[in-house]
């Protein structure tokens, strides 16, 4: 799940493709039926027209795989390669009909995460030489997680819980909702296998405390001034310094150094998946010998 691949989904994209093509092509595309003969060939290339971080190659090729077998698509970069403006991606050559069917979700789906691995890229560039890991969080696109959290992998991030279900969080709805930290601790903690972590969100130092003293075994400092921040990892790595301290909340590029250097191990950036800019990417017809635009 948390490799730089999606090997082992493949049949869960390939549902997923489906129903967004389905959704887009409804009864047909009465446009291209009623303009171009049956039979029209061609080839295209997709180039980006701005400078960003590409993710989404395979699964372009998915989508035109998906929407005619007989399409040959030929990458002419990989993900995670940084590329300038103009630079192109990929040729598909084959059916007019069935290029044209796949052109919109292929570059729907590499725009979006070709823009959240651009921007994961930015944050990690910010923290370069502080050993910190910047992670993700749920906030993805209802549909979209998958495919988001590995663009997220693609621009040198790293990725939280995948869901609810793979680790406990206790944050301040559950705290209150359990009747405080200890007591959801505890809760938590007798329910759980053994492999489970738990992880506490705290808002003050004296939550710091209380959370140390349940033994959670990561602490999350949501939305802490700095100067608070940094008593907050002095306490935990003296008391606990086997515990994981994360940072979260209000990290933007210009603030996510000095959250950084407070000696957190980890910082959640909720902001990769849900306030990206996709990244502008074209498909043309009709490319002449070696790419270059007709």
């Amino acid at each position: 799940m948390f490799e730089t691949t999606l090997d082992g989904y493949n049949e869960a994209l390939r549902a997923q493709i489906r129903g967004w093509l389905a959704e887009d092509i409804g009864s047909g595309d009465v446009t291209t039926a009623m303009t171009i003969p049956r039979g029209a060939q061609a080839k295209a290339v997709i180039h980006v027209k701005e400078n960003g971080r590409i993710a989404g190659i395979p699964i372009a090729r998915l989508v035109f795989e998906i929407v005619d077998r007989a399409l040959v698509f030929t990458a002419k970069v990989e993900d995670g390669q940084y590329v300038e403006k103009g630079t192109v991606l990929a040729e598909v050559e084959g059916s007019i009909h069935s290029l044209l069917t796949g052109e919109r979700l292929a570059l729907n789906l590499m725009q979006r995460m070709s823009g959240v691995a651009t921007k994961t890229s930015e944050f990690v560039a910010a923290l370069q030489g502080l050993p910190v890991r910047l992670v993700d969080t749920r906030k993805t696109t209802p549909g979209h997680r998958l495919l988001e959290k590995y663009a997220v992998r693609i621009g040198g991030g790293s990725n939280h819980r995948f869901g609810l279900y793979d680790a406990v969080m206790i944050k301040d709805n559950h705290i209150k909702g359990a009747g405080g930290i200890r007591e959801a601790v505890e809760a938590a903690r007798a329910g759980i296998p053994h492999t489970m972590k738990i992880e506490v969100e705290t808002e003050s130092l004296e939550q710091v405390d209380e959370a140390i003293a349940c033994g959670a075994d990561i602490i999350m400092l949501d939305n802490m001034p700095q100067e608070m921040m940094k008593a907050a990892v002095k306490q935990i790595k003296q008391r606990a310094p086997h515990v994981i301290v994360e940072a979260s909340g209000n990290v933007r590029l210009d603030t996510i150094h000095g959250i950084a250097a407070c000696g957190v191990d980890v910082i959640s950036v909720g902001g990769l998946t849900y306030s990206f800019q996709s990244l502008d990417i074209s498909l043309d017809l009709n490319a002449k010998k070696g790419g270059a635009m007709s």
